[in-house]
């Protein structure tokens, strides 16, 4: 019997085990669209730009003047968006959601933020947008990472109390924020950097959760 995708009866299943719970799916679909078009604006007004916007100026000068601790801490939290944190946040992820019995949650975790940080690294020399003479900025994949974990962390949770759905507004935002103040304190991106990567995550994980379901789904009828 072939079981891609599909979730097996376990005690420990409770909930919606969807990858994209019924709670907060109609509202996420509006979202990632208006992400997406927004996504795109901010790549059409930043295209080739090597200094930012007066936005970008005031920000950036304000906390790059932020001493020590702020550094440290910020290297901390650019850390998770790094090739081996990544890896630490994405394995503890995975193991949860397997442990709780949800393999499409535990998919996502692995496709949603790969599939943002495909989609910034796909963007930027598209954009061709600069820092730090000549390095690509726009959108910001630590952001879209942050924010794409912290997504798919919610929606684990809302899968299993709808109750929660509100942390879906809260949650990523505040992860979004976090790394963006790290990155732009790094001098790594440009505020509206950040906005660009938050932008990705929103606009593609809702639809990469979706499309789990649809295959999960129709998995689940031919077996």
């Amino acid at each position: 019997m072939n079981d891609y995708l599909v979730v097996r009866a376990d005690p420990e299943v409770s909930g919606d085990v969807r990858a994209l719970p019924a709670r907060v799916g109609p509202p996420l679909g509006f979202v990632s669209v208006f992400a997406a078009i927004a996504l795109v604006v901010l790549g059409i007004l930043f295209a080739g730009q090597s200094a930012g916007v007066s936005l970008d100026i005031g920000i950036r000068s304000y906390l790059r003047s932020l001493e020590q601790p702020w550094h440290q801490i910020a290297l901390i939290v650019d850390w998770t968006g790094e090739p081996v944190g990544a890896a630490v946040v994405l394995v503890t992820l995975v193991f949860v959601c397997l442990r709780k019995g949800n393999l499409r949650a535990a998919v996502l975790v692995v496709a949603g933020p790969g599939a943002a940080v495909v989609v910034t690294s796909g963007m930027k020399p598209l954009v061709d947008r600069t820092i730090n003479d000549g390095f690509l900025s726009f959108p910001s994949g630590h952001t879209a990472s942050a924010t794409a974990f912290a997504l798919v962390a919610v929606l684990f949770m809302v899968g299993r109390n709808p109750a929660q759905a509100w942390l879906v507004a809260v949650v990523p935002p505040l992860a979004a924020v976090t790394m963006a103040w790290a990155q732009v304190l790094l001098n790594a991106h440009y505020p509206t950097d950040t906005i660009g990567g938050f932008c990705t995550a929103l606009a593609v994980v809702p639809a990469v959760a979706w499309t789990i379901d649809r295959i999960a789904d129709r998995q689940a009828t031919t077996t």
